[in-house]
């Protein structure tokens, strides 16, 4: 199973539910929502099967550097601007 992301491209970490189930997830309140760059990316494949990919991410425009899960994150998206055809009128 190939990456989702690929270095270099913009993310926004998801934002966690109002109910924090565990320390991490408080941990990373202070980021949800942000516009994040990812530097790099492993994988890792546990013996009892499946793999797993953590992407590490500088945070806005500072060096600051937090690792994540894929399912932690999401693709910023971009508009895209349209040219107007003429064909047809």
């Amino acid at each position: 199973m190939p990456a989702i992301y690929e270095i270099g491209q913009e993310i926004m970490i998801k934002p966690v539910g109002k109910q924090s189930l565990s320390l991490r997830d408080d941990a990373l309140l202070p980021y949800a929502g942000q516009t994040c760059t990812i530097s790099d990316y492993r994988w890792i494949a546990p013996p009892t099967g499946g793999m797993f990919y953590l992407y590490t991410l500088r945070v806005g425009s500072s060096n600051k550097e937090i690792v994540l899960f894929e399912d932690e994150i999401t693709q910023v998206s971009k508009i895209k601007s349209r040219s107007l055809s003429t064909k047809g009128i």
